[in-house]
């Protein structure tokens, strides 16, 4: 009995690095904040995080799709968040730290709506 729950609480503690890693913000700049100016293709109110799927222009006019991570629902809708927002089609404003890889996303700071509403304020989670 003793040895297996030795060998429960080793593997437990084996699983929370990665965990932690998870929520770890070193993957985004949050020194930098970019301005991405799109269309939704799409709007996911899941856990642990939301996304939001973007289409944006960029200076030569070729369409990249840009992908941002938000708070969870749960945190969301403690900042004036609902589940019907944001829907594919919406043009909006979304302002993001970028990703340190230079790859096409990032954290979410704020956006604002097509009828000029803004929220903001992602929550650590």
């Amino acid at each position: 009995m003793k040895r297996s729950l030795l060998s429960w609480s080793v593997a437990a503690l084996l699983a929370a690095p990665p965990v932690a890693a998870h929520h770890a913000p070193v993957m985004f700049d949050r020194s930098t904040k970019v301005s991405l100016v799109g269309t939704v293709v799409e709007f996911a109110w899941t856990n642990p995080h939301a996304s939001i799927q973007l289409d944006v222009p960029n200076a030569n006019g070729v369409v990249e799709r840009w992908g941002v991570e938000l708070g969870s629902p749960n945190s969301m809708v403690r900042t004036g968040w609902k589940s019907t927002v944001l829907k594919a089609g919406d043009h909006v404003t979304v302002v993001i730290n970028p990703l340190r890889s230079g790859e096409k996303g990032g954290a979410f700071v704020s956006v604002t709506l097509a009828d000029g509403r803004v929220l903001g304020g992602r929550q650590t989670d």
